[in-house]
């Protein structure tokens, strides 16, 4: 795959469709190589005349590692719970930085920009950042970064902080068993979210990654008032099953965003199964229709 060097890194990333056409840029969530947006669905969204643009974050994948940066989990997380400032390797801004320097590279001025999860959120932080590389926003299964919403259930939240797997079946295993936690209930295939860890296991493990990149999520705190001066076409979409990001995220994410669209999805949790595909290609679709 191709990579790009952005914002004094380098960004791996893969292009579906015709780079003439308005470009979709997807980003990941939380430790999430370019594998989360699959092939299919990006296939699926290009077919539908969008220039689509997947890549790895920093620190995950064969973009570039921050593994010589010292960091202290543990104390990052006792300043979240005490409500002072998280120390972090970096932040969402930087990695929203990241995705402007690909889009440079791209020779692309103006993206519509979809994420999912910690990817919503960098989404969510590039238009407040960069608003004028920013065509239309889609946050999808996120949150504006205020504590009182997008709370996760006790179980998600353990799945969210278990132990990184030591082996390929470890990770095999250890993805299914959260996927039974904070999937879509009707459409948890095991085999299929096996096939994907084992996957990502083969192309670059990193777990390390995961943690850094959750003190940044941490680090960034409250989008509130960015979001609420935001004058970009935006669509949130959320599943009302979601149990790591709750539905009230989504909610507010919509209510604060000056003329958001909301699409709340039933069969949805946290993540993005093959039957949710069309749903969302359209949704999408409509939303980078709508911004021209």
């Amino acid at each position: 795959m191709p990579s790009a060097a952005a914002n004094g890194i380098e960004i791996c990333y893969e292009t579906f469709g015709d780079p003439s056409n308005p470009t979709v840029l997807l980003i990941n969530g939380l430790g999430s190589q370019l594998l989360g947006w699959d092939e299919g669905f990006c296939r699926r969204l290009a077919g539908r005349g969008h220039h689509v643009v997947r890549f790895d974050n920093r620190d995950v994948g064969l973009s570039t590692w921050f593994d010589d940066v010292a960091f202290d989990f543990a104390a990052g997380f006792a300043a979240f719970r005490n409500r002072e400032p998280v120390p972090a390797p970096y932040t969402l801004s930087d990695m929203a930085a990241d995705a402007v320097g690909l889009l440079d590279h791209l020779g692309v001025q103006q993206a519509h920009v979809a994420g999912m999860s910690m990817g919503g959120m960098i989404a969510q932080t590039l238009a407040i950042d960069h608003p004028a590389r920013v065509a239309s926003l889609c946050s999808i299964m996120s949150s504006t970064g205020e504590r009182e919403v997008g709370k996760p259930t006790p179980e998600a939240n353990a799945a969210l902080l278990a132990k990184p797997p030591r082996s390929r079946e470890d990770a095999v295993e250890l993805a299914i068993a959260n996927a039974r936690v904070i999937g879509s209930p009707p459409h948890v295939d095991p085999e299929r979210v096996g096939a994907v860890a084992g996957a990502a296991y083969d192309r670059a493990f990193h777990p390390i990654a995961s943690a850094r990149q959750l003190l940044a999520v941490w680090q960034s705190g409250s989008r509130l008032e960015g979001l609420q001066a935001l004058q970009v076409p935006t669509l949130v979409i959320h599943g009302r099953c979601d149990p790591l990001i709750q539905l009230d995220g989504g909610l507010r994410t919509a209510e604060v965003v000056p003329g958001a669209d909301l699409l709340v999805l039933g069969d949805m949790g946290h993540d993005l199964a093959p039957p949710l595909w069309d749903r969302v290609v359209d949704a999408l679709s409509g939303l980078v229709a709508r911004a021209g």
